[in-house]
């Protein structure tokens, strides 16, 4: 049976939970709703399915994969589908292919008050909700048997995901249903928490007095491409409200996103998508306007077969040199050294405390709080 010893050891990509025949496994928040899985003994046979089809290591599949990525960069035509992305619009390029084709295509949208979850579109105009980024590490819940059946019923299937998400599923498919199935990952930085999201949501509306009716993780239309400012909407008013604080910090990540085993060029994918940071060494204008532009990463030939048929809808460019290499496609994020101490004050304190407090510049009696914490923890192993 599956078995976390500590929690850098699980993505929460849910493959174990879908995989076992069972439901002997259900996927369960920590203190900052992070999920993991919880098994439950009296309805564990050991079969070891749950083991097997986890694919959070060192060692997942990347048998399809080409030696090496071909790199692009890219932007679609349509610059009002640019400005409704957050980069350059490859994803609605892609999923325009597959669902005009018949398939489907499952992404990361909102469900109740913002909560974030991955979903299924069957035409475009569901499909537009996966636009733009949500930094939150998202709810699977029954996603991937979903996929599944879809596949067994003979459909094209796209999957936008983290790599740890796609790499899950690859796992939890196998190679009979693989074909049909289109793997798209995103150059990923962290997750980060869903409870403290949630939390946050409801102290902006506490203060204002009024319920939040659109967010955006990163306005480009006010700020630009490059810029990095979350907006919110209230149902008061019709201008968006920048956000007091960045919502996305490293504090607030996953602890498995430190030690994440994807952080490379052997993507557990078809295609990655990420924004092409030190495009203009590139030695192309493309985005001289600051909308947004994609860098494009090829990992397999069914990810080339699928960039191919979107094409025409894309300004292309074949990147060259190793200027695209941002740090996460060469290594994880470095857990911060108060995270440990971030989920204890959130537990004690509450969210206010955490959310609006320095941890990036501790006192020393926080820095001794945390070297105790470090003691205490090395102590109960």
């Amino acid at each position: 049976m599956i078995d976390i010893k500590t929690p850098m050891e699980c993505c929460g990509c849910s493959a174990c939970a879908s995989i076992c025949n069972h439901d002997a496994i259900s996927m369960q928040p920590d203190a900052l709703g992070f999920l993991y899985p919880k098994v439950d003994m009296d309805k564990c046979i050991n079969c070891g399915l749950c083991e097997k089809v986890c694919a959070f290591n060192q060692y997942y599949d990347t048998s399809q994969n080409l030696p090496e990525p071909i790199v692009y960069g890219a932007r679609h035509k349509d610059i009002q589908s640019v400005m409704l992305s957050r980069s350059g619009a490859v994803f609605i390029a892609l999923s325009d292919f597959v669902l005009d084709q018949g398939g489907v295509v499952y992404g990361v949208g909102f469900e109740g008050h913002f909560h974030v979850v991955h979903k299924l579109a069957t035409n475009k105009i569901e499909r537009d909700e996966f636009r733009g980024s949500k930094y939150v590490q998202s709810d699977m819940r029954n996603t991937f048997p979903l996929v599944k059946k879809d596949l067994i019923d003979g459909r094209l299937v796209m999957f936008v995901g983290t790599p740890c998400q796609t790499s899950g599923l690859n796992s939890y498919i196998g190679t009979r249903l693989r074909n049909n199935l289109l793997l798209i990952d995103i150059v990923c930085h962290g997750t980060p928490s869903p409870y403290l999201w949630r939390d946050y949501i409801d102290y902006l509306e506490n203060k204002s007095g009024n319920k939040i009716v659109k967010v955006n993780f990163r306005d480009k239309m006010k700020f630009g491409w490059v810029a990095h400012h979350e907006t919110y909407m209230y149902d008061n008013c019709s201008e968006s409200v920048v956000a007091e604080t960045n919502f996305y910090r490293s504090i607030f990540f996953r602890k498995s996103c430190n030690v994440c085993h994807f952080c490379n060029l052997r993507r557990p994918s078809d295609i990655t998508l990420g924004d092409f940071w030190g495009w203009e060494k590139q030695d192309v204008e493309i985005n001289n306007d600051d909308k947004g532009l994609n860098l494009v990463l090829i990992n397999t030939s069914r990810g080339g077969w699928l960039f191919e048929q979107a094409k025409a809808n894309l300004i292309v460019f074949l990147a060259h040199g190793n200027t695209y290499l941002q740090p996460n496609l060469c290594h994880p994020t470095a857990m911060h050294p108060f995270r440990d101490m971030l989920e204890q004050d959130y537990t004690s304190k509450g969210f206010e405390y955490v959310f609006f407090h320095d941890y990036d510049h501790a006192t020393i009696m926080e820095r001794v709080r945390r070297k105790f914490l470090i003691i205490k923890k090395r102590m109960v192993k």
